[in-house]
């Protein structure tokens, strides 16, 4: 039986005989338990239909997501850690402060491609789990594939290390503390671990925290613009002439030492999109969202402006006051930098360096929050073990087990590699799976144009744009594989982060075909979903074996 849709419902046109043919894997759907007074809703997504993604669907927690909250979610998931390491890095790396800021200009542009791409999708299928819902309805066969991939990018690259990384290098500079391997990465663990207890045991006061200090990292880059501009206008005399800050002097001085090698840009501008990283987190919490569609257009755009606008003028405020000699060997202490040479020793070194550790905390937050629900989202479809457990909300009545999913490989990527590599080894993996889904979900998304007309969008990417982004991917997936210019001696292989990129792809296709294929037919059964509610109201998918029938 094809679900009922009412006269506002996203999904207009659709032929009722088409929507029980398409619907092929499940619905995401999250019901409250009925009570005496509630006979639930009217028209109740219908489980195992995939045509549900298209209504909106409220969790079990309710929308405690307000305007606010929402806005600070996405720009507090931007500006992480980013604006305060990832200049120096990428600076470093490309050689000169004009390519630096060019490559800041064009990644913003990428970006406004994306997240146009999933506004497309969060407005058409408003509710949580992002690309999983999206790829999930896109691409239904072969079946379980694009639920199995997403599970195992998920949960192998879901991990939130690199800003406890910044927080931990923050505060060892800040104290003046010796930087040991093991006392940096025991309290980047100890940061991981505090957060995954608050947002498990106190979910509401975790969404009170990570707004406080979402708006004091905003407020951190504005007071360091204007920090940057009275150093340049009222204190013109600290210029060192052999050194100077900014090369201004001359065209050919802006671009002097320029990398224009393949490989070098492609890396780059994976540290640039890591820092715009999070204009689509709102997608993955749309259930917990008020009035979602609405919400998650203007806090999209608003928070999109604002952090280009902040990061153009960071960059400008380092160069400013920065000698650029020492951007290049500060690493991700390019802020420390910043504020020690501004306020001096005390104030520069002591006080703003902390802020900046707090801000790297709160995105810390904001990532945990998301991502947990995303893992939630997995095990609630089957794909994770013990999906009873992750999928509930008991005890404290927050996603524990999706924190917990989140936890264990966020833990190991901080111990594991080594120290010197690890911060740009995981905004370098991190960001290479990321570009093969961004390619299947633009390329989807022209697909549904073609395909799905009938389907309600209340905003549309600009196709020029989705075309832009896929010849982009294109060229990303392509670049590392040819070497830079100037390789480092005795460090990682400069093609390693797409080695183990594409080798994760490679394991949840293995991982697909085996669990998929190869068992059901040594076995002699098939996966069927059987769905159920559990005691906190929560609908799941449990998939389980049914044998062949001679």
């Amino acid at each position: 039986m094809a679900a009922s849709y009412s006269e506002d419902s996203p999904l207009l046109g659709a032929d009722p005989n088409t929507v029980e043919d398409n619907a092929s894997v499940r619905s995401s759907s999250i019901h409250k338990p009925p009570t005496e007074d509630d006979d639930g809703p009217s028209s109740p997504p219908e489980f195992g239909n995939l045509e549900d993604d298209v209504l909106p669907e409220e969790s079990v927690l309710g929308r405690n997501i307000d305007w606010k909250s929402a806005y600070i979610l996405a720009i507090s998931r931007v500006i992480g850690s980013g604006i305060f390491a990832v200049p120096g890095v990428i600076l470093t790396s490309v050689g000169s402060v004009g390519l630096s800021l060019l490559l800041w200009v064009v990644g913003a542009i990428v970006v406004a491609c994306g997240l146009a791409v999933s506004l497309e999708y969060g407005m058409m299928l408003p509710r949580s789990g992002g690309d999983k819902v999206y790829l999930e309805f896109t691409y239904p066969w072969p079946r379980f594939f694009a639920s199995t991939m997403v599970a195992v990018q998920a949960v192998l690259l879901g991990f939130t290390a690199s800003n406890c990384i910044i927080f931990s290098q923050y505060v060892h500079y800040v104290f003046d503390l010796e930087a040991e391997d093991f006392s940096k990465k025991s309290l980047a663990v100890l940061l991981i671990t505090v957060i995954t207890i608050i947002h498990g045991v106190w979910y509401k006061a975790g969404i009170r925290i990570q707004n406080f200090l979402g708006w004091i990292k905003v407020g951190l880059v504005v007071f360091m613009v204007f920090a940057a501009l009275y150093v340049v206008i009222f204190r013109p005399e600290q210029e060192d002439a052999e050194n100077k800050r900014l090369k201004l002097n001359s065209w050919e001085g802006l671009w002097e030492g320029s990398d224009w090698s393949f490989g070098t840009l492609a890396t780059s501008l994976f540290k640039v999109f890591y820092s715009y990283a999070g204009l689509s987190n709102l997608n993955n919490v749309m259930n917990e969202v008020k009035d979602p569609v609405r919400t998650l257009r203007s806090v999209s755009l608003t928070a999109l402006v604002t952090a280009c606008f902040l990061y153009l003028l960071a960059n400008l405020a380092y160069f400013a006051v920065v000698p650029i000699d020492d951007i290049k060997q500060s690493g991700q202490l390019v802020a420390a930098l910043f504020f020690e040479r501004t306020f001096g020793q005390n104030v520069g070194k002591r006080f703003l360096p902390l802020a900046v550790a707090l801000s790297a905390a709160g995105n810390v937050m904001v990532v945990t929050f998301a991502l947990a629900r995303l893992n939630q989202e997995i095990a609630r479809a089957g794909f994770l073990p013990f999906s009873r457990y992750l999928s509930s909300s008991k005890p404290f009545n927050a996603p524990l087990g999706g924190l917990i999913v989140h936890y264990i490989p966020s833990v190991l990527v901080i111990v594991l590699p080594p120290s010197n590599e690890v911060y740009s080894f995981i905004l370098e993996v991190e960001g290479y799976p990321g570009q093969i889904f961004a390619l299947a979900t633009s390329i989807g998304l022209i697909w549904l144009r073609y395909k799905r007309p009938d389907l309600k969008r209340p905003f549309k990417a600009w196709i020029p744009a989705v075309i832009f982004r896929i010849l982009l991917c294109f060229t990303l997936l392509a670049a590392p594989f040819f070497p830079p210019s100037h390789p480092k001696p005795g460090g990682l292989f400069y093609a390693t982060y797409a080695i183990v990129g594409v080798g994760i792809l490679i394991f949840g296709v293995l991982y697909w075909l085996v669990w998929t294929i190869v068992l059901p037919r040594l076995g002699r059964y098939r996966l069927e979903e059987k769905q159920e509610v559990l005691d906190d109201g929560t609908a799941i998918t449990v998939l389980t074996p049914v044998p062949e029938v001679e």
